[in-house]
């Protein structure tokens, strides 16, 4: 399994009042399941070998997010997934832009416990 443990513990710190947090080794990263539902992951992208960020947004708010800095479609199986986004390092390299991810993902995982 190819990930940062540096940056899963930068995640880890910001998910700590978030609920319950379980976290799973699955397609070749840390998933990190916050009140059973997948949120946020961490890999490293196979072809530029860098770290990336997974994160579960929603179909509401996606297309604004995909125009944000470093944020792109996440493809992981070949077609697009709407409503997950890799995050590229230049778009959570700085703390600021790291919580910015992680409470968009965790704003998204609050609607999903309501349903």
């Amino acid at each position: 399994m190819a990930f940062s443990e540096y940056l899963a513990d930068r995640v880890r710190a910001r998910l700590k009042q978030s609920g319950i947090v379980e976290e799973r080794k699955m397609m070749g990263g840390l998933i990190f399941m916050v009140n059973s539902k997948m949120c946020v992951g961490v890999d490293m992208d196979k072809k530029t070998q860098q770290d990336r960020l997974m994160v579960r947004v929603g179909k509401l708010p996606y297309q604004d997010l995909l125009n944000k800095k470093g944020s792109r479609v996440m493809d992981f199986t070949g077609s697009v997934m709407r409503g997950f986004l890799f995050i590229d390092k230049e778009g959570f390299d700085l703390d600021e832009d790291l919580d910015f991810w992680v409470e968009k993902a965790v704003e998204f995982n609050e609607l999903l416990i309501k349903e």
